[in-house]
């Protein structure tokens, strides 16, 4: 189920949320125009390194690895990555739309139970 067309279509819009929550996080920083650049780099930064690190064949993904690791190191990196924006979005939105992105992040991984699975029997 985790490399079902509709299930990557959920994953995708809760990646975006999570970036447009980092974005806004970043521009809330600051008052001066140091929060364009924060705006921009912190989900830039953030959408890097979750393209860059990947685990070789993951059919949920373009199955490209750039930089190869592992299933488990490739769950931390993910965890990582919607922990961040769970937790910019209750600092920059509110709590309720942090509540509703935690909510949909961990029912679409729940859903993906099987490449849950996998990325922690994966070593590459």
């Amino acid at each position: 189920m985790g490399a079902h067309p509709a299930n990557l279509v959920i994953r995708f819009i809760l990646e975006m949320t999570a970036l447009f929550a980092m974005g806004y996080w970043g521009w809330q920083q600051r008052e001066d125009l140091v929060r364009y650049l924060l705006a921009v780099l912190v989900p830039l930064v953030a959408a890097s390194l979750w393209g860059l690190f990947a685990v070789p064949g993951d059919a949920s993904r373009s199955g490209r690895a750039p930089v190869a690791v592992s299933g488990p190191v490739r769950l931390v990196v993910e965890v990582a990555f919607f922990t961040f924006g769970v937790f910019t979005a209750h600092q920059a939105v509110n709590p309720v739309f942090a509540v509703v992105l935690a909510s949909g992040i961990a029912l679409q991984y729940a859903v993906s139970y099987d490449r849950i699975v996998w990325l922690l029997r994966t070593n590459s």
